[in-house]
């Protein structure tokens, strides 16, 4: 079966086909008696410790008392001999590690891309070698198979386990001070004439403030460029490429019209100090004082930072409200926020490890219905009782801080009732509002080792050029009377051919949903 299943695979076969793999083996391992990860788990499990390479995530630091780790421990006799990387660079430590050979049992990704690189390399075990051994993972891809094929990548293999529930929590949304919108008589904007509007009469009730305030730099034009029918990523690692549904065609964001407009709205706001001076290096710590400090009324930010926020600050002002806002449309009509209710995140194991079928067995475990219950509201009379919190949490930092649970590595299918149960009557509210709001959902792709090697040497040119010219745009030390020149230096640096890399994908992923 596992030869059968590689073929298909190597063809990047549909899912349908994996499923109906996946359901022949499943009826296999029951027929010949093979014991499920939930009845192992009643059991006494056998002890054995993993080393893995993980993340701490600044606003819950990692801890190694946190009751998740014990819970896992008790129902799969697995400790995790957590190793944490230096500066929190996880991607750095990743390249490290595996540069060394001397690679930990699991390690965490944050992007998908990282695992297809280092699975081509030979660096990863393909975990579809060892559904045979697997249960609920093979149940759980023939409940969601579409998140099962988002995972593997364009050789056909699968190296990262497929997470599944959390990413809900990756919605980022606008939100703004309504106490203070209340107390001036102010509407929130329609459009991005009126947000401009807007932040001018802010601006001239607080003169200290900076309206509108974001962090990390360029980062969030992804989610400004939503309404302007432009979402694309601006990182470091990700071209600014995306799928027109319209025209039904892969572009190159940055040249196109509708972005200059959006790039010519944050110079105007830049210029009249309707954002902060220093917005290219303003990181958490210093947008969090901001906000704090009634000197930002308009942010963009992930959707629970809206209890963030009301739970820490109404302390000392009882009236402070941060709520959802619906985007302002950038273009008539277009009122959208870019869509990242997803997550890449996930576990991976190493091929140099000596203990990868009891790795996989442990992780079978996380794609049980008790597995998911316990990582998502922990262990029953302890932390809670059925679907409900014993202790009161102020929001999910707070209990994250406090348990561990949907911490990064504790993980990989939860329940996101358990997240929406610490919310406020707000952020519940925002969670219901946002989804009308939701731009194009992102189209998976997996690229080739060649096709990564273009993406990281000719993409990076590309992106160093594209942030240092947007940052110049938005602070006007470039014209924008130079805007055709700026496209011209990207067709230079070869734009068209990271174009047709997403476009060959693409047009791969979907032979292969056809066959």
């Amino acid at each position: 079966m596992k030869k059968k299943s590689a073929v298909m695979l190597a063809a990047m076969v549909s899912m349908s086909l994996i499923v109906s793999a996946c359901s022949k083996e499943t009826s296999d391992v029951k027929s010949s008696g093979a014991p499920t990860a939930s009845a192992s788990a009643s059991s006494a499990p056998k002890e054995m410790t993993f080393k893995f390479l993980d993340y701490s995530n600044p606003s819950w630091p990692y801890d190694a008392n946190w009751k998740v780790w014990s819970y896992i421990k008790e129902k799969t006799g697995v400790k995790l001999d957590v190793q944490l990387p230096p500066g929190n660079l996880l991607e750095d430590a990743l390249s490290m590690t595996v540069a060394s050979g001397d690679m930990p049992d699991l390690m965490w990704t944050q992007t998908k891309a990282i695992a297809d690189k280092f699975g081509q390399q030979g660096a990863l075990v393909n975990i579809l070698d060892y559904v045979n051994d697997m249960p609920n993972l093979k149940a759980w891809m023939a409940k969601y198979p579409t998140e099962a094929q988002n995972v593997l990548s364009s050789d056909g293999k699968m190296y990262v386990f497929p997470n599944e529930g959390l990413g809900e929590s990756n919605r980022r949304t606008w939100m703004y001070r309504e106490d203070v919108f209340k107390k001036l008589g102010l509407q929130t904007p329609n459009t991005w004439d009126e947000l401009y509007d807007v932040l001018k009469k802010l601006k001239a009730q607080y003169p200290d403030s900076y309206p509108l305030t974001f962090r990390n730099g360029l980062r969030y034009l992804f989610d400004f460029g939503a309404s302007f029918n432009v979402p694309a990523e601006v990182e470091k690692r990700k071209a600014s490429v995306y799928f027109d549904k319209a025209s039904n065609q892969w572009k190159y964001a940055p040249i196109q019209d509708e972005y200059k407009t959006m790039l010519t709205y944050l110079n105007k706001f830049y210029k009249d100090n309707l954002i902060p001076k220093d917005f290219l290096t303003l990181d958490t710590k210093m947008w969090q004082d901001i906000v704090s400090t009634n000197r930002a009324f308009i942010t963009l930010d992930y959707i629970g930072r809206i209890d963030f926020y009301n739970s820490a600050l109404r302390k000392d002002n009882p009236q402070f409200t941060m709520n959802f806002m619906a985007p302002p449309a950038g273009l008539p009509g277009v009122r959208k926020n870019a869509y990242t209710s997803f997550t890449e995140e996930g576990f991976m194991v190493s091929s140099k490890s000596k203990k990868i079928k009891d790795v996989m067995k442990f992780m079978d475990f996380f794609y049980s219905e008790e597995g998911k219950k316990l990582v998502s509201w922990g262990k029953e009379g302890e932390t809670a009782k059925g679907n409900a919190f014993i202790d009161k949490y102020t929001d999910i930092a707070d209990m994250r801080k406090k348990t561990g649970l949907s911490t990064d590595g504790t993980y990989a299918w939860f329940d996101f009732n358990a997240h929406i149960s610490v919310s406020s009557p707000e952020l519940q509210s925002a969670y219901k509002e946002a989804p009308k709001y939701d731009g194009n959902k992102n189209v998976s792709l997996a690229f080739t080792l060649d096709e990564q090697q273009v993406l990281s040497t000719k993409g990076d040119a590309l992106n160093n050029n594209r942030d240092e010219n947007f940052s110049k745009f938005i602070m006007g030390t470039r014209s924008f009377s130079e805007w055709d020149k700026f496209i011209d230096e990207q067709k230079k640096l070869g734009y068209e051919e990271i174009v047709n890399i997403y476009k060959k994908a693409y047009d791969r992923a979907q032979a292969a949903v056809k066959k």
